[in-house]
């Protein structure tokens, strides 16, 4: 009788491997980054953790022994999530992982705007001592946060040792701790006006797609600062790029693009007004720790004796 068969596409500490050895001691499991460690194990995988584009084939456009397959990442939007649902196979991201790494961006993304520490940078390089008009502060203004999920969250709570005001929006609109006022999505528009900071946090979704765009840029403060480290087409990029040459905004601290890696000719890289960093908002020394003992083991225990994981599972109505 063959064994049932783990495959993780990702090198991983011994310390994980030995105690997934422990829950299912009786699998075969093969651990590996290399892909040729895996590919030919990939058919006959119950469960598979960390998407690789080899999946797609060898177990979705023919048949395969999948059942499960954990992300390493929060997103899923580039799986063929039509394919997977109509053959029942489940799918449990790793949201939540990122909650500590990303909110730490963000808020380093608008300090940086606002206390001008990318103007001096820029200044130390070329040994110019100026002032860069520095004077706005942090402390007492608002930040709407477009997508109060775990990042969300932990952002919040950062606002409110800054004395900042929270306004969020989330598709159920169910208040949260940390936030002083909670809309729904299709109040966005509403609360725009009000924000000092936007900061956008959504995944990649249909309802989602191209949320931000000319109208709502001309909603927001001239004063006001866009921050994305969602996804990058939540953003019809060309619309953000006239707002801030048209200074209908005051900058934009972004992480994520609709084309990455991010064209060497966009004008993104030219704005003053404008921090760039190349989708790493969520990278961190406990990547691995949080999503195999937060997420994984937990949901692997589930799985062997309720035959489904519990955490993060995907919805494939909403697309996450």
């Amino acid at each position: 009788m063959n064994k049932r068969k783990l495959v993780i596409t990702q090198n991983i500490n011994e310390q994980y491997s030995s105690k997934i050895k422990e829950i299912i001691p009786d699998w075969d499991i093969i651990i590996g980054r290399d892909s040729s460690v895996w590919i030919d194990h990939l058919q006959d995988a119950e469960i598979i953790v960390g998407w690789k584009k080899e999946i797609k084939e060898y177990c979705i456009d023919q048949d395969s022994k999948l059942r499960w397959l954990q992300s390493w990442s929060a997103g899923v939007n580039n799986f063929p999530l039509e394919k997977m649902a109509a053959k029942h196979m489940m799918i449990t991201s790793a949201s939540g992982v990122h909650a500590y790494p990303i909110s730490e961006t963000i808020f380093a993304l608008m300090l940086g705007l606002t206390r001008k520490i990318h103007t001096y940078v820029r200044n130390q390089v070329k040994k110019n001592w100026h002032h860069a008009q520095l004077g706005l502060e942090m402390h007492g203004k608002t930040v709407g946060i477009i997508g109060v999920g775990a990042i969300g969250k932990e952002t919040a709570k950062l606002a409110k040792a800054f004395g900042m005001k929270v306004i969020g929006v989330r598709f159920s609109g169910k208040p949260e701790e940390y936030v002083d006022e909670m809309f729904t999505s299709s109040q966005l528009n509403d609360i725009l006006p009000k924000c000092d900071y936007v900061v956008v946090t959504l995944p990649s979704t249909k309802e989602t797609y191209h949320m931000f765009g000319k109208k709502q840029f001309s909603l927001m403060k001239p004063s006001a600062y866009f921050i994305n480290i969602g996804r990058g087409d939540t953003v019809v990029e060309q619309e953000l790029i006239d707002a801030l040459r048209e200074q209908k905004i005051a900058g934009a601290g972004l992480d994520v693009f609709e084309k990455e890696p991010l064209s060497e000719n966009s004008p993104l890289w030219e704005f003053d007004n404008v921090i760039i960093t190349p989708h790493t908002s969520g990278s961190t020394e406990n990547y691995d720790k949080r999503v195999i003992e937060d997420i994984f083991l937990p949901n692997l225990k589930h799985y062997i004796e309720e035959n489904k994981p519990t955490i993060n599972v995907v919805d494939y109505n909403r697309g996450y």
